[in-house]
C-alpha cells in the first residue's frame, strides 16, 4: 500500500512493549554474554539463528553450553531508543491513554518511572505473574486499561510475543521493525496480521494529528505504509 500512516479507527489507548520497543537491549545482552564467559557476538549470533528458526531464544544458553544468567542489569537512560520518551509524551499529549507493559523482571517498573516514562498503566510480567505470549497477559492488559480490546493499540517488536497473542484477544497491533525479532519477523507472512508496520516510534507520532482530526504532517522519508 501507499499513502500516509494512519492509526486504526477507534483507538483510544496505546500500550508499548519494553525490550526493543522502548529500550535497546544491546547492553543487556552484552552483559549476559560476559557474565557467562562468551563474547556478545557469539551470543547474538546464536540468538539470531534461533529467531530465524522459530525457536525460543532461551535455548541459546544450551547451545553455547553455559548456565543461564540469573541476574539482569538495570535499565539506564543510555539504553533508551532516542524516539521512546518523545513518542510516549506525544501520545499522552494527544489525549490517548498510554500504557507500558512487557516481559520484564521485578524492579523494571520502578526503573522505567525513574527514567522519565509517564504512563497511565505501567506493568511487567513479574508484577502480574503472567508472561507473554500467554493470552492471559493481554487479557490482564485489557482490564488494566479499562476499555474494550479493540480500542487499544499494542506496539511491539515480535509476532510471537506481541502481535499474534494481542490480536487473539481483540487488541489492535503495530509491529515495530527494529531489533533482531522485528527485522526477522517483519518478513514473515504472519506480519500481515498486524494493523501497522512501523520502522520507528517517530512514525507513530506522525499519525497523531490525523487521528485528532487535524492536518497531519507528511509521513517520514521511509515511505512505510500500513499493512
Amino acid at each position: 500500500m501507499s499513502g500516509p500512516l494512519r492509526l486504526p479507527g477507534g483507538v483510544r489507548a496505546v500500550v508499548f512493549d519494553v525490550g526493543e520497543t522502548l529500550v535497546d537491549e544491546s547492553r543487556m545482552w552484552s552483559y549476559h554474554a560476559r557474565r557467562v564467559g562468551v563474547t556478545p557476538f557469539a551470543l547474538m549470533g546464536v540468538i539470531g539463528a534461533l529467531i530465524e528458526a522459530g525457536q525460543p531464544h532461551d535455548h541459546a544458553w544450551r547451545v553455547l553450553g553455559v548456565d543461564r544468567p540469573d541476574t539482569a542489569p538495570q535499565i539506564k537512560s543510555t539504553d533508551l531508543y532516542p524516539d521512546a520518551l518523545d513518542c510516549l509524551s506525544a501520545v499522552k499529549t494527544a489525549g490517548f491513554v498510554v500504557g507500558i507493559a512487557g516481559n520484564q523482571p521485578a524492579g523494571a517498573v520502578a526503573q522505567l518511572s525513574d527514567l522519565g516514562f509517564e504512563a497511565d498503566v505501567v506493568a511487567s510480567s513479574a508484577q502480574w505473574g503472567v508472561s507473554k505470549p500467554s493470552v492471559g497477559f493481554f487479557s490482564r492488559l485489557v482490564r488494566a486499561v479499562g476499555m474494550p480490546a479493540e480500542d487499544i493499540l499494542y506496539v511491539g517488536d515480535r509476532l510471537d510475543n506481541d502481535v499474534l497473542p494481542a490480536a487473539a484477544v481483540g487488541i489492535r497491533t503495530a509491529l515495530l521493525r527494529r531489533g533482531p525479532w522485528g527485522h526477522i519477523h517483519s518478513r514473515r507472512p504472519e506480519a500481515d496480521r498486524a494493523d501497522l508496520l512501523l520502522d520507528s516510534l517517530h512514525q507513530l507520532r506522525t499519525m497523531l494529528p490525523k487521528q485528532l482530526g487535524m492536518s497531519a504532517p507528511p509521513a517520514d522519508s521511509s515511505g512505510t505504509s500500513p499493512l
